[in-house]
């Protein structure tokens, strides 16, 4: 098979037009996230939720977090392990559920999940009984009968429920039903997901490979371990060399030689454009860290900016908070990483405009 020879300009516009960031904007939030795969959920709300502010990037105004709402209480989209997928998707799930933790040759965090759950098997039981019994319920209601505690150096420490829940999702057993406010609601798997057949492990993955890379349009084959979701493709779509960036790509081909229109929009931190950081600087040569974490002091883009797209370009990042008590979209900078044109200022000043009226706010710029 032939190696494709792109340029960075090439790839650049493979990867936002894979995105449905290019113009025109999509028109259905459905087939938005059946084309992206996945909406992922992040409980920050500096500007809007994560899920809700990339379908705004991709719908605009028409999209209202609503929507999204509808799709999970009627089960079009479920939640599994922090991300919004298709419900027909969790076909290419189960089996990998089934062989929890693993097949082959486990590694030790591996063995040590496993006993862990062995050890609590009683308790997993009775919150399989209280569920069947009573459920959905929040995590709160379910009875913590461990004998031996979750250990953890971080926030998830003698958190039995919680964990144990946890690997239960990944052993196809329990599943996230709905929400009432901030809490997840548990109940069993065979009431939450539908009742598809079962994809064999090894189709799954091809297919669900295949599916990451017609979302991304370019990605490496080979990449760093994810837990949740993988930014690498394996061997799906095409070899693909990119000019000025060494090592080898994969392209999905349905994206190659396909016309471009760009325009602005803002994305956010963890839209999957961005995602994977590596590819963004190589891709892009834009430099983006999530500032949330550092001190104050420390940022240099802000709390929670949004990257800043320019048709293939990502061009600087939007430091802004929505002031939900005031009703105020505060835009304390809009930072340059290229110098902005009129034609750019314009076009990225409409979309931050639109943001406000999607949030139903004022807004307030800063002074110039």
């Amino acid at each position: 098979m032939a190696v494709h020879e792109l340029s960075r300009l090439d790839a650049r516009r493979i990867a936002v037009r894979a995105q449905l960031l290019d113009s025109p904007r999509p028109t259905g939030l459905l087939d938005v996230v059946r084309h992206l795969t996945l909406l992922q959920i992040d409980p920050t709300g500096a500007i809007a939720p994560s899920a809700d502010l990339v379908a705004w990037s991709r719908l605009g105004s028409s999209y209202s977090p609503a929507q999204l709402t509808a799709a999970l209480a009627d089960r079009a989209l479920l939640e599994l392990r922090a991300m919004i997928r298709p419900s027909e998707d969790l076909a290419l799930y189960r089996a990998e559920m089934a062989g929890w933790p693993g097949r082959g040759e486990l590694r030790d965090w591996q063995e040590a999940n496993r006993d862990w759950v062995r050890a609590n098997d009683a308790c997993r039981r009775d919150i399989l009984d209280r569920l069947g019994a009573m459920g959905p319920l929040p995590s709160r209601e379910l009875p913590d009968t461990c004998t031996v505690p979750w250990k953890s150096t971080g926030w998830t420490n003698n958190r039995n429920v919680t964990q144990l829940l946890e690997f239960m999702v990944r052993r196809g057993e329990v599943a996230i039903a709905g929400r009432r406010a901030r809490d997840r609601l548990w109940d069993l798997a065979t009431r939450v997901y539908p009742d598809d057949p079962v994809v064999p492990s090894d189709e799954a993955r091809r297919v669900r490979d295949q599916r990451r890379l017609h979302a991304l349009g370019i990605a490496r084959a080979r990449g760093p371990e994810c837990p949740v979701e993988p930014l690498d493709v394996g061997d799906a779509g095409e070899p693909a060399v990119v000019e000025g960036v060494p090592g080898q790509w994969r392209v999905d081909p349905a994206h190659l030689a396909q016309p471009f229109a760009g325009r602005a929009a803002l994305l956010s931190p963890f839209d999957r454009l961005i995602q994977d950081r590596r590819r963004t600087t190589e891709l892009f040569e834009f430099d983006y860290q999530l500032e949330m974490y550092k001190p104050a002091s420390k940022r240099r883009s802000g709390y929670f900016a949004l990257p800043i797209l320019y048709g293939d370009r990502l061009v600087g990042k939007l430091d802004a908070t929505a002031d939900r008590k005031a009703g105020v979209l505060r835009v304390d900078a809009v930072h340059e990483d290229v110098a902005f044109d009129g034609a750019m200022s314009a076009a990225v000043e409409c979309e931050i405009r639109d943001l406000a009226d999607w949030l139903d706010m004022d807004l307030a710029l800063p002074r110039r």
